[in-house]
């Protein structure tokens, strides 16, 4: 009888390590289907590391992560915004949706082989899906940084006793718009949740047109001068005007246009018509003519052009009829400038008819600072654009080119003193000036023009009067000032 082999040790060790490997499968199968009912350790969710967690901790993870408050830094201020105050909210359901959607989409068997294999899973990243109110958040940011950090800019100010002004200041406010873009890519991020606002400069106003004023009647008073000022200012950009006549530190409210004698001022009317009725390619001699009664103020060259070009006596009656057609309606020339010329007719306008305030104008030419304002602009406009009054009443008779040639004789009538001296020399003023003198006697100047300057061209005129005597220096001085005051207006510097 044959003995049965016994049960070797090489048997045993296969039964060994085949109920090891049994029991490491099981074990395997219990630990990867506790697994699969969280998420796997690759997947993130809105940036949020979710591996490991299930539903409900995953969720808690992505609320702690995105309800944490936005840095704000504005100007050296830190705020702490919180995303809820702009409505901001995770869509929640969809994100985890999506994320077991993704879980499952692999078989159990699958599954269970490669993690059994140890084979890496690729990453698994469910964007962000969120909604906030734009409206609500601008709204924050209007009324509680804008409104509480924005620096004002501030004017220049008059300084005490001068005609100059002190710099004004840029202002900084918060750029709405690339604020709201940075903080909602900052709410959209668990990294990056820090935002320096951005700001914008803003430059500083110009002081009031009324302070203007009242430096302009204070410089008056400083000069101690106590005859009558008329003053007409007209900003051609922006439509400002100031238009005053000040006597005795008092302002004649009622009505500042008053009647003054025009002088040599009155040859910018002169020009206007003589332009009215001459061509382009006019004889030399009347071109002659007209650039010696603007550039040098003649008196004769004044009377020459008039008789020659319009009319050998009634000249200066032709030349007021342009001019009320233009609206001017106290504006006139009722003689030639040469001695013993007669006095064609007596005008009366509303100006020379007012008994409140008189400056003795002369029956021979006469009008008022608003007057010549206006006709100075109304050249200023055809130069630049051929329209305006000139358009509208004389047609085609005064071209574009016309009237930059008169901008051009203006601007060639250099006077360093007077509307000049209150500019840089560099400006470009394209004006007239004139005074009355009897018997040695000054009691009327004035200046009239066009100031071309970086901070905007303005139209300015400038009579004085005073029934005894004008000394030159006071009076030229006072005229420089006033011209002056008004260009640092629109020209200040800032800081």
């Amino acid at each position: 009888m044959r003995r049965r082999p016994s049960f070797s040790a090489l048997s045993w060790l296969a039964v060994f390590f085949l109920i090891a490997a049994v029991l490491f499968t099981t074990l395997q199968f219990i630990q990867f289907s506790r697994l699969r009912t969280t998420y796997p350790s690759s997947m993130t969710i809105a940036g949020v590391p979710v591996g490991g967690l299930d539903r409900q901790e995953a969720a808690q993870r992505l609320l702690e992560a995105y309800t944490l408050p936005v840095e704000l830094r504005y100007d050296n201020e830190t705020i702490l915004f919180s995303p809820s105050i702009c409505g901001f909210e995770l869509d929640l359901e969809s994100m985890l949706a999506a994320a077991d959607l993704e879980r499952t989409k692999q078989s159990f068997w699958a599954g269970f082989w490669d993690y059994l294999w140890g084979r890496q899973i690729p990453p698994l990243s469910i964007p962000l899906r969120a909604n906030y109110s734009e409206a609500r958040l601008r709204t924050y940011l209007s009324d509680e940084i804008a409104s509480r950090y924005d620096k004002p800019p501030s004017p220049a100010t008059p300084q005490t006793g001068t005609v100059s002004f002190s710099p004004g200041t840029y202002g900084t406010v918060l750029d709405l718009d690339t604020a709201v873009l940075l903080i909602d890519s900052a709410m959209q991020s668990v990294s990056s949740r820090s935002v320096n606002l951005p700001r914008k400069q803003t430059p500083p106003p110009r002081p009031s047109l009324q302070n203007l004023k009242t430096l302009l009647l204070q410089t008056i008073d400083v000069n101690g001068f106590d005859g009558l000022v008329g003053l007409y200012m007209f900003n051609i950009s922006t439509i400002e005007e100031i238009h005053f006549a000040y006597q005795n530190s008092v302002e004649i409210s009622t009505n500042p246009d008053v009647a003054f004698t025009t002088a040599s001022i009155v040859k910018i009317p002169i020009m206007t018509s003589i332009f009215r009725r001459i061509n382009e390619d006019e004889d030399p001699e009347t071109i002659n003519l007209l650039q010696k009664m603007i550039i040098e103020s003649g008196n004769d060259p004044a009377d020459w052009v008039m008789e020659r070009v319009i009319h050998p006596n009634l000249a200066p009656l032709e030349i007021t009829e342009d001019m009320m057609a233009l609206g001017l309606e106290n504006t006139f020339l009722a003689g030639e400038f040469g001695l013993y010329s007669p006095l064609l007719r007596e005008y009366k306008t509303p100006a020379n008819q007012r008994e409140d305030v008189s400056t003795d104008p002369d029956l021979y030419n006469q009008s008022t600072p608003s007057d010549m304002g206006m006709l100075l602009e109304d050249v200023y406009l055809c130069a630049d654009n051929g329209q305006g009054t000139f358009k509208a009443v004389f047609s085609d008779e005064i071209t574009q080119s016309e009237c930059q040639l008169m901008i051009d004789y203006l601007a060639q009538n250099k006077m360093p003193s007077l509307l000049e001296a209150g500019v840089p020399d560099v400006t470009e003023v394209a004006h007239k000036h004139g005074w009355v003198t009897y018997n040695g006697i000054m009691q009327t100047l004035g200046d009239a023009g066009i100031i071309f300057s970086p901070g905007g061209d303005y139209i300015l005129v400038i009579f004085l009067y005073h029934p005894q005597q004008l000394i030159w220096d006071n009076a030229s001085f006072l005229v420089g000032q006033l011209s002056e005051a008004i260009y640092n207006f629109y020209n200040q510097t800032t800081q």
